[in-house]
């Protein structure tokens, strides 16, 4: 029996729609960030970082941390953020280092240049911060709002995965 078929005999048809709807945006709007946060590299003629890298960067911060965390705190999957850290370690815009308890893990941290892209990431959000809040395209409790709901959907997507399966 489809998706469809099981919703319809429920009779939540409208509820689903929308909440496919809600999941095909939460898709695109991903894509997109990615898409604006090449896009302003190009411009600035960065062309050894991709999009993902370039968020790693900025979500890791000024912190020291494992791929193991990074996994942990949801932000990557376990074979996408292993590549891109390799990849940040040999373009020099991150440092690593063998754990001194555990030598099976590595630490990471940005270097200069990883930091350097952290504040390009940090800046071009500022300005979309501030173009959003200046051209009315949302106010802060309307951010807020969908802040909310969005943290709900995302604690009840991971205890479907925790305590459903």
């Amino acid at each position: 029996m489809s998706i469809h078929a099981s919703v319809n005999k429920r009779g939540d048809q409208g509820f689903m729609t929308g909440y496919l709807e809600a999941l095909g945006l939460v898709e695109r709007l991903h894509r997109l960030l990615l898409d604006v946060i090449k896009d302003e590299f190009e411009r600035v003629g960065i062309i050894d970082i991709n999009a993902v890298q370039a968020l790693l960067l900025f979500n890791i911060g000024d912190n020291e941390v494992t791929a193991g965390e990074l996994k942990t705190r949801g932000y990557y999957q376990g074979s996408n953020v292993s590549y891109n850290l390799k990849k940040l370690v040999e373009t020099g815009y991150m440092h690593h280092q063998r754990c001194e308890i555990d030598r099976r893990s590595v630490r990471v941290r940005l270097t200069q240049r990883g930091r350097e892209i952290r504040d390009l990431v940090g800046d071009l959000f500022n300005r979309h911060a501030e173009g959003l809040q200046s051209r009315g395209v949302i106010d802060h409790a309307g951010l807020e709002e969908i802040t909310v709901a969005l943290r709900r959907l995302e604690r009840y997507w991971t205890d479907q995965i925790r305590y459903i399966y």
